[in-house]
């Protein structure tokens, strides 16, 4: 299966970048490409984001009320579900879609020259060659030493990462600001993630390819857009 993905996503971004001539536009446009591929998906994720934040109230009642009762509380909870056309595992699908894209992603733009160029040494050549801002070669990890001329900025992630994660971590805030709960111990793990979370995007960043790193900080850009726009429909709804 991946490699049937490493395959599509590598010919679709050799598509673009003949179309453009640009590498690292190429990996922007396909980010976006991406992203309105699973619109859907990511849509619907808010809803259901936004009706399990809405009904936290009654969920916490029944959890009291039936608290010595599994079976019933489960019954409850599954009609305050339906009632409320609330899906809890919606909000887990844009993540289990892009987790293989991710995976695919990793491997195209660590090789573009197989998956990007289909082996054609001089579009690849062309591509490398291309420096964008600070980075040469969109195949190796975003290091710090790309603009610091020293031995020890080489073990520094690199401009890239740090966007990753300081976007990262504003995507939570933008997320919890949008799906507050009454439940302190959600709110807590929030928290946590949103402290845990931008920590791995740096400490990933520091070893895949700065193609990726470009993928992620798009992504998040365009998810956090979103998100903003959609907010004020959310508090139109909960009028």
């Amino acid at each position: 299966m991946f490699n049937f993905l490493n395959i599509g996503i590598g010919w679709l971004l050799g598509f673009i970048f003949q179309a453009t001539n640009h590498y690292a536009l190429s990996i922007i446009l396909l980010t976006i490409v991406i992203k309105f591929a699973i619109l859907p998906l990511s849509l619907a994720q808010l809803k259901s984001s936004r009706g399990l934040s809405q009904i936290q109230p009654q969920l916490q009642e029944l959890q009291k009320k039936y608290k010595n009762d599994k079976e019933t509380l489960n019954l409850k909870t599954v009609e305050l579900y339906k009632e409320h056309k609330v899906n809890p595992l919606q909000g887990c699908l844009p993540l289990l879609i892009q987790m293989p894209i991710l995976f695919a992603l990793f491997a195209v733009l660590k090789d573009p020259l197989i998956y990007v160029f289909s082996n054609n040494q001089d579009l690849a050549n062309i591509a490398n060659s291309q420096v964008f801002l600070w980075i040469k070669d969109f195949s190796q990890p975003d290091k710090m030493s790309s603009i610091l001329n020293y031995k020890w900025a080489e073990s520094i992630p690199g401009i890239l990462p740090f966007m990753a994660a300081i976007l990262t971590y504003f995507q939570f805030e933008t997320m919890s600001s949008t799906t507050t709960s009454d439940n302190e111990m959600a709110n807590s793990m929030n928290k946590n993630m949103k402290i845990m979370f931008p920590l791995m995007i740096l400490m990933f960043g520091n070893g895949m390819s700065a193609g990726l790193s470009l993928y992620w900080v798009v992504s998040t850009s365009f998810q956090m857009i979103q998100q903003i726009l959609l907010k004020p429909k959310s508090i139109k709804e909960a009028k």
